[in-house]
C-alpha cells in the first residue's frame, strides 16, 4: 500500500495501485486477461471499464458524461466504441492515478445506479 507522498516508481507498482483503487469501489470484481482486455472490471455483471497494458484506461459513461468529459478534455474519445460511451484515460505518472479514479467513480456510480434502479423494478 502506497502512502501519501510516497511514490510509486514502476509502471506495475502503478497499475497494482490502480487495480487497487477500482477494486476497493462497492461490488467491483475483476476478470483478469478478460479475451482482449488485459484486466475488465465488473459491477453488477457489467463490465464498466477495461486496462489494455500498463495504464491505458478505457471507461464506459453515461452519453451525457462522456460528451462532458470529452468536452472539457479530460479524456479522448475511444477509438472503436464511442457511440458505446467509452472514453479512454492514460495513467502514466502517479498524478494521472486521482483524474483517472474521477471518471472510474463516475462510471462506478452510473452503472451501480443503473442496476439498482433495474432491482428495484423488479421487486
Amino acid at each position: 500500500m502506497q502512502g501519501k507522498g510516497m511514490t510509486i516508481k514502476s509502471s506495475d507498482g502503478l497499475h497494482q495501485e490502480l487495480r487497487r483503487r477500482i477494486l476497493s469501489l462497492s461490488d467491483v470484481t475483476e476478470r483478469q486477461n478478460a479475451g482482449i482486455h488485459d484486466d475488465a472490471f465488473f459491477v453488477g455483471g457489467k463490465m464498466f471499464m477495461h486496462i489494455h497494458g500498463h495504464g491505458h484506461c478505457d471507461i464506459q459513461l453515461a452519453k451525457d458524461d462522456q460528451e462532458r468529459v470529452l468536452a472539457e478534455g479530460k479524456a479522448r474519445q475511444h477509438r472503436w466504441a464511442p457511440e458505446a460511451g467509452y472514453v479512454t484515460v492514460i495513467v502514466h505518472r502517479e498524478e494521472d492515478l486521482e483524474p483517472a479514479m474521477d471518471l472510474i467513480r463516475m462510471s462506478h456510480r452510473y452503472f451501480a445506479d443503473k442496476r439498482n434502479l433495474s432491482r428495484m423494478q423488479h421487486h
